[in-house]
């Protein structure tokens, strides 16, 4: 039962005062899997963000423990890093117990939930850009901790610095569709997120991945060169954490969207003149 669950029995009479703040004291913390596992279940509620299970150590029948936990108190969970050979079987486990699950494109991360995702128009937006293929997997961890946040992700994937022509079209569309904030995922020597926080006015969340050979590999090379940018407006997280850049990109684009939304009801419409200033970038 999770807190608005909670709340809507106390609203019908269901529960008592006494129960709700016995039932909300103990709501943060859940023990799974043999309590190797203490889930932090409030976390959606207190930050936004659901809770991450990081799978690449963890058993098949650990990883569907857990996510029974969890789900008996949220409505999702994202499973990062699954075990390749254990990806089909867990998929299907899941959706025999009529949970939603996708599955990230060339990617052994999942979102898993009780209810459908429906991406409806007026959603806080992101962009999430990577440079090559083989970065794809990373990028779609960013897209999915996005989606279970309620935040719309326009994508862009293979469009590195290699073939620098294709960048502008996908930069150009997601400006144009007020994009609150932009991920960009590359290996190798890792310029695009340079290339592209030098060109956009909106905050850029770089993502350096292991893809890469000899010198500087395993991502070494592509974190020192985004951490080495002279752009403004860049930040980094660490090699391969498309978890942590989806999540932080969502945050930005839902609190601008609620801003927004606030200013929208309590001041008057900004004039064309004003309007016009704030759409300088759309030029691109």
């Amino acid at each position: 039962m999770n807190i608005r669950m909670i709340l809507q029995e106390f609203a019908k009479g269901r529960l008592s005062i006494d129960d709700v703040e016995k039932k909300i004291s103990v709501h943060s913390i859940e023990f799974a899997a043999g309590n190797i596992a203490q889930l932090d279940t409030a976390r959606e509620v207190r930050k936004g963000i659901p809770e991450v299970v990081f799978g690449e150590y963890k058993s098949q029948a650990e990883i569907m423990k857990i996510v029974n936990a969890i789900l008996r108190r949220n409505d999702s969970v994202v499973v990062s890093r699954i075990q390749k050979a254990d990806l089909p079987k867990l998929v299907s486990l899941l959706r025999n117990k009529d949970l939603k699950v996708e599955v990230g494109k060339l990617s052994t991360t999942i979102l898993v939930s009780r209810k459908s995702f429906t991406i409806t128009k007026g959603m806080p937006k992101i962009g999430i850009i990577c440079a090559g293929t083989s970065d794809i997997g990373v990028a779609e961890e960013s897209r999915l901790i996005a989606k279970s946040m309620d935040c719309d992700s326009l994508v862009s994937y293979d469009v590195g610095i290699a073939g620098l022509h294709r960048l502008f079209p996908a930069l150009r569309h997601m400006v144009e569709q007020d994009v609150e904030a932009i991920v960009v995922v590359a290996g190798m020597e890792g310029a695009l997120a340079s290339v592209v926080s030098s060109m956009v006015n909106l905050p850029v969340i770089g993502v350096p991945t292991s893809v890469g050979y000899g010198f500087g590999s395993a991502g070494i090379a592509a974190l020192a060169s985004m951490l080495q940018s002279c752009t403004f407006g860049l930040v980094v997280v660490n090699i391969d954490n498309g978890i942590g850049a989806g999540a932080f990109a969502a945050l930005i684009a839902k609190r601008l969207y609620t801003k927004r939304a606030d200013i929208s009801i309590h001041r008057p419409a900004l004039q064309p003149v004003e309007r016009k200033r704030f759409r300088t970038f759309k030029r691109l």
